[in-house]
């Protein structure tokens, strides 16, 4: 029975590790999009903020 636990346990603590690998990956992707389209998003997000601004002031 402790032998049990004692694979149970290690599994675990395994499994955190992959989960702990795969947010890294996520992130250096997400990361590298920005990189990638930083020109892009700041286009979009200006131009987001200019058209907020402008139904704003008719209201």
């Amino acid at each position: 029975m402790r032998g049990l636990r004692k694979l149970t346990k290690a599994f675990l603590r395994e499994e955190d590790a992959v989960g702990v690998v795969e947010i890294i990956l996520i992130l250096v992707v997400l990361i590298g999009l920005v990189i990638i389209f930083k020109d892009q998003l700041t286009r979009l997000v200006k131009s987001i903020l200019a058209k907020i601004a402008k139904q704003s002031n008719s209201i």
